[in-house]
């Protein structure tokens, strides 16, 4: 649709690239199917060609919809669990920022064998290597040229998926994980009025990628602007959490709660 509008413009590739900043080889790739563009490239290249406002919203409808994906998670559990971890353990070596928002659990970066495991319970199957793919791909925490930031509320964080003494030490590798250099680690108690209305649990990669997580699946969008949507709406969570030795001794007064 992109090539045809130009055509019907009668400018060359190359008039468009300079149109938009960019290069012929980029226009080229984008027409031809070889890059994703983002919703920022195709409104370049809408008014780049001066495209008429009947498709410029009909074109923009389909970008949007070209940087969003749908994981089922049926069609997840098919593939194999394991599988996803391998994709999951891709984006982490591939990125050097990650920011996670976590209200109703905890993830599997931060998680102990057990709560892996229980975890997983409800789900048919052997998951002994999705297990084992999880624990893992929790290497990527100590490498210091990566910077994470995990935000949890007190409901994540005491959701007693396991037993007592089990949560407990669960608890207590949390705390222990503050002390790394390159992880931000905070929690949200619930006497905190949280801004907005906390739906779901969301991943931000870099600002590149970000992904959502819903009982029946996972979104993920690559558009900058929706990828900075998740970024402001973190910023705002951050902003009421607990860090550094606040959070510790918060986890340890709740790590106690368990123990007693």
């Amino acid at each position: 649709m992109l090539k045809e509008l130009r055509k019907r413009s009668g400018l060359s590739g190359d008039r468009v690239a300079k149109r938009m900043n960019a290069s012929q080889s980029k226009v080229s790739r984008i027409e031809n199917g070889k890059v994703r563009p983002s919703l920022v490239d195709v409104e370049q290249y809408l008014n780049a060609v001066n495209a008429p406002g009947n498709l410029v919203a009909e074109v923009t409808a389909l970008a949007r919809l070209a940087n969003t994906d749908w994981q089922d998670g049926r069609g997840l559990r098919r593939k194999g669990l394991d599988k996803k971890q391998l994709e999951l353990a891709g984006l982490e070596q591939s990125s050097s920022e990650f920011r996670f928002f976590l209200p109703s659990m905890i993830t599997g970066l931060l998680s102990t064998h057990e709560y892996i495991r229980a975890s997983l319970a409800h789900i048919p199957g052997d998951h002994s290597k999705t297990i084992a793919k999880k624990l893992e791909r929790q290497e990527v925490l100590y490498d210091r040229s990566k910077r994470f930031t995990f935000i949890l509320t007190e409901q994540a964080v005491r959701n007693p998926l396991v037993d007592n003494h089990v949560m407990a030490i669960q608890l207590d590798r949390l705390a222990s994980l503050t002390h790394l250099p390159n992880v931000r680690l905070g929690v949200i108690p619930l006497t905190v009025r949280m801004p907005g209305n906390p739906l779901s649990t969301f991943t931000i990669y870099d600002e590149r990628i970000a992904t959502a997580e819903l009982s029946a699946g996972v979104m993920v969008f690559r558009d900058s602007r929706d990828v900075q949507a998740y970024v402001d709406e973190l910023a705002g969570y951050e902003s009421c959490a607990l860090f550094g030795e606040d959070a510790r001794t918060q986890l340890t007064v709740w790590s106690a709660d368990f123990r007693s």
